[in-house]
């Protein structure tokens, strides 16, 4: 082989070996709650972590459950459990794949919760003070 040759092949090699790094770097998988409420404007949190007014968005890291806490001045608050499954490229194996599409991929878990007017808001207050005074006397009676 002429030295021609091998500066060529040498080119060739480097070439192929940046083509081959370059692609293996591939994109990256996020992952994004998007939650909005009815009506919009509550405070969120997710595992006692403040994510902020809805509607909004946020990255997660991790699939599962999580206890959620949503609550606008007015309306009941709500605690609920939400689970965030994992899609199938996110398991052993498929998540290799997935991390070399270009471009990456984005999850997206969507939230929607709607709250539920305050019993005090829906009343008046007389009424709302004797629906207190007869819950009271239904319980004291449960307790004698």
């Amino acid at each position: 082989m002429s030295r021609i040759e091998t500066r060529k092949s040498r080119r060739f090699l480097m070439a192929t070996a940046v083509a081959i790094a370059t692609a293996s770097l591939g994109g990256c998988l996020s992952r994004k709650i998007i939650v909005t409420s009815d009506p919009p404007g509550a405070r969120v949190w997710a595992n006692d972590v403040e994510l902020g007014e809805t509607p909004l968005e946020a990255d997660f890291t991790y699939y599962g459950s999580y206890d959620v806490f949503v609550k606008k001045d007015g309306y009941e608050p709500l605690r609920v459990n939400v689970p965030v499954d994992a899609p199938f490229y996110e398991y052993p194996g498929p998540d290799i794949v997935a991390n070399l599409v270009p471009g990456g991929i984005e999850h997206s878990a969507k939230w929607n919760f709607k709250l539920e007017p305050a019993l005090e808001k829906t009343q008046d207050k007389a009424a709302f003070e004797a629906e207190i005074v007869d819950r009271a006397n239904a319980l004291r009676g449960k307790i004698e």
